[in-house]
C-alpha cells in the first residue's frame, strides 16, 4: 500500500494495481459560454490544481479528511477526469469538498478521488466530450527556471484529455522531489508552464529520465502513448 506522500512502487504493475477498487480523481474546469479560459491557461491551473491537492493537510497529514481516499486512489489505476460546468452547475460543483484553483482567466476545481462509478450526482451529470479550447494569445517562452510541462508535438488530444495529462505529468515530478523541493515549490505556488515541444526536444526529453506519462489509453489516443514530459529543474541537478 502506499501513502499519499509516495508513489506507487515500480514492482506494483497496472495489472497488479487492476485488482485493486478502483478510483478516479474529478476535476471540473469553468467554461462560460461567454468567456471561456484560453486553452494553456486552463492546462497550467488543471495542472496546480492536481498539486495543490497533493500538498493539502486533508491529503498530507496520515489522519487527515482525503488521506485515505488519496491511498485508495493511488493503489489503483490513477485516473483522473476533467468535466465542465458553467453558470449553476459551476455553482452547485463549488458546494461540494475540493478545491478551487484559479489561472489568468482559468478556474479549476479538484475534488478528492471518488470511486469510478460513485461519482456525486452533481458531477455525475456534467459533460466530458467537447472539452476544449482555444488559445486567447499565444504562449510566451517559458520562463528560465520555471517547471515546464512538454507536450508531445505529435498528438491530437482535446483539452479535457491534456489537462488531465499535464496534471498527471504534474504528480510524477511532484513524487520525485523531496520535501524541501516540494516545500520551494508550493511556495510559489506550483508555477509552472505547459508548452508544446519541438520534434527534436521532444526525443530527447523522452530519453532524458525525465517522468513521462504514458496514456493508458482509454479515451482518445492509443494505449502506452507519450504524452507529457515533466521538466522540473531540480530533477536535472547533477
Amino acid at each position: 500500500m502506499t501513502t499519499p506522500f509516495d508513489a506507487p512502487s515500480p514492482d506494483d504493475a497496472p495489472a497488479g494495481r487492476d485488482a485493486n477498487p478502483q478510483y478516479v480523481l474529478p476535476l471540473v474546469v469553468r467554461m462560460e459560454r461567454t468567456e471561456p479560459p484560453g486553452r494553456t491557461d486552463a492546462l497550467e491551473t488543471s495542472a496546480r490544481a492536481v498539486l495543490t491537492l497533493l500538498d493539502d493537510p486533508r491529503v498530507t497529514d496520515p489522519d487527515g479528511e482525503w488521506a485515505a481516499l488519496v491511498v485508495a486512489w493511488t493503489d489503483g489505476r490513477i485516473r483522473k477526469v476533467v468535466r465542465r460546468a458553467r453558470g449553476g452547475e459551476w455553482r452547485k460543483a463549488g458546494e461540494l469538498p475540493g478545491i478551487t484553483v484559479t489561472g489568468a482567466g482559468a478556474e479549476v476545481r479538484v475534488f478528492p478521488p471518488v470511486p469510478l462509478d460513485g461519482w456525486p450526482k452533481e458531477l455525475a451529470k456534467l459533460q466530458v466530450s467537447g472539452t476544449d479550447l482555444e488559445e486567447t494569445t499565444p504562449p510566451a517562452a517559458p520562463e528560465p527556471g520555471l517547471p515546464v510541462l512538454w507536450l508531445n508535438p505529435e498528438l491530437e488530444m482535446s483539452a479535457g484529455k491534456t489537462m488531465a495529462q499535464t496534471g498527471h505529468a504534474a504528480q510524477l515530478a511532484w513524487w520525485r522531489l523531496d520535501e524541501a523541493q516540494r516545500k520551494e515549490w508550493a511556495g510559489n505556488g506550483f508555477a509552472l508552464a505547459v508548452r508544446t515541444a519541438t520534434p527534436q526536444a521532444w526525443a530527447e526529453l523522452t530519453a532524458s529520465g525525465l517522468p513521462l506519462v504514458q496514456d493508458a489509453g482509454f479515451t482518445e489516443i492509443a494505449p502506452g502513448s507519450s504524452t507529457v514530459v515533466a521538466d522540473h529543474p531540480a530533477l536535472r541537478a547533477g
